[in-house]
């Protein structure tokens, strides 16, 4: 809502992202163009890691904050996210997680992107 008598205002933007699909393809049955999109998702997630990992090194300071380049470009998920991951916003990722023993590598995986 933007007051028009100041030009002042807030603007808010929700990104609903299904990353399903990066479950392991034995377990499903994929068919060939089910691993290509399989593919991508995972490319995707190995990107917003990469994107993950330097925004929080940035903000350590543990090395010079000029040098470090963050990999919005490297793909479409990250670029359409930047401004939820990289500007002045608040972010919630929520990620389902399984307690069988049968999953335990898929959960792991899981937790690993988000931690």
């Amino acid at each position: 809502m933007i007051n028009n008598d100041t030009k002042t205002g807030k603007i808010s933007v929700i990104n609903l992202v299904d990353l399903a699909g990066s479950e392991n393809a034995n377990q499903t049955g994929a068919t060939r163009e089910r691993l290509k999109k399989k593919c991508a998702i995972n490319k995707s997630l190995i990107v917003l890691g990469s994107v993950i990992e330097a925004l929080a090194e940035k903000l350590s300071g543990k090395d010079n904050k000029n040098d470090i380049v963050i990999p919005y470009r490297d793909s479409a998920l990250t670029r359409i996210l930047q401004n939820a991951l990289g500007g002045n916003s608040k972010t919630v990722m929520v990620c389902a997680l399984s307690p069988a023993a049968v999953n335990y590598e898929e959960t792991l995986s899981t937790l690993s992107l988000f931690l």
